[in-house]
């Protein structure tokens, strides 16, 4: 017999483990009850839970399957405007910032080294375009040539889900 998938929606899971917890002959406490209910629907524990829901409705719009935390960490670096108001610590977040940036670069151009740098400067606002450049060359978002006299956009589809949520919450506030 073929297994039938039953989904169960929860409105409240405090509410939920509490129900559960009177059911159960020897229940654990109520934070580790909420955290096992997390961790069994795929969550590492349920501070998780609780950041991934919270995320998800500041950012409704946004697509599922991207880690929205991460994006919206992302887009804390960018002010209302969609200009880049600083340089994230973190690598895996600059390299995701940058994908916001090369969406708005122009597509088939030629650009040199002081047009790529005064769409840069007028994209951010910490005063260091040499490393914007640098990092989108790294990434292979933009290639340069020998001289360092060329740059070009590369396409390339975004490859995280995270990437096209960040540039299309980018779009909404140029918008």
């Amino acid at each position: 017999m073929t297994r039938s998938r039953i989904p169960l929606h929860v409105e409240d899971i405090s509410l939920f483990a509490r129900g559960l917890a009177r059911e159960l002959p020897a229940a654990p406490g109520h934070l580790a009850l909420l955290n096992m209910l997390a961790r069994a629907a795929g969550y590492r524990n349920f501070q998780h839970l609780r950041a991934q829901n919270a995320a998800a409705d500041r950012l409704a719009s946004l697509p599922p399957r991207a880690d929205l935390k991460r994006v919206e960490a992302a887009l804390r670096c960018f002010d209302a405007a969609g200009q880049m108001a600083l340089w994230p610590a973190r690598t895996n977040l600059q390299h995701l910032c940058m994908w916001g940036l090369w969406s708005r670069l122009p597509v088939g151009d030629s650009l040199t080294e002081r047009q790529i740098s005064a769409l840069l400067a007028g994209w951010h606002l910490f005063g260091d375009a040499a490393i914007l450049r640098r990092t989108l060359v790294e990434l292979g978002l933009v290639t340069r040539s020998l001289g360092a006299s060329v740059y070009q956009r590369v396409e390339l589809p975004p490859p995280a889900a995270d990437a096209q949520a960040l540039i299309r919450a980018l779009h909404l506030r140029l918008a």
